[in-house]
């Protein structure tokens, strides 16, 4: 039996009133109006842990620059968070995407307009990212809880 009321993770669409069966959609990202396929359909969550894989890299190697050879084993897990949450807020609220993201040929969309995500939006989302929590549960469309909250999609560049 389906919920009457909605959660913030069902969104805006559990005000409205249930859809039958036969009007469900047909592919991941149509009720969000994103193709199926091709530049600006939803990516799958193997590109998107990639791209995570390589901002780590990209942050782990810098905190390595900052702390130095001699202390690698003590503060290096602290500084590279912080490299990282840096690279995710900066990157995305200007360009869009990370260095990984663009790496592997991703990118971050507000869903509501053409805009750029906006510093505001990309803090908010890396501090969700933070918990990693959010990221693990994923919306009918496979966006995850981070996603839901700020208004965005990670979306195929190319």
């Amino acid at each position: 039996m389906a919920r009457m009321t909605g959660s913030w993770l069902s969104g805006p669409s559990a005000a409205l009133p249930p859809r039958d069966s036969a009007e469900e959609d047909k592919y991941r990202g149509e009720s969000l109006g994103l193709p199926e396929t091709g530049p600006d359909s939803l990516v799958r969550t193997g590109r998107r842990v990639a791209a995570l894989f390589v901002d780590w890299l990209i942050a782990y190697g810098l905190a390595a620059l900052v702390v130095g050879p001699d202390e690698l084993q003590g503060s290096i897990s602290t500084v590279t968070l912080g490299f990282w949450m840096a690279i995710g807020i900066g990157a995305v609220s200007y360009f869009g995407f990370t260095p990984g993201q663009f790496f592997v040929g991703i990118r971050v969309i507000r869903i509501d307009g053409p805009v750029r995500v906006g510093l505001v939006r990309a803090a908010a989302r890396s501090v969700l990212l933070f918990f990693v929590v959010p990221a693990l549960f994923n919306d009918t469309d496979g966006r995850g809880m981070h996603d839901r909250a700020t208004g965005t999609a990670v979306v195929r560049s190319r």
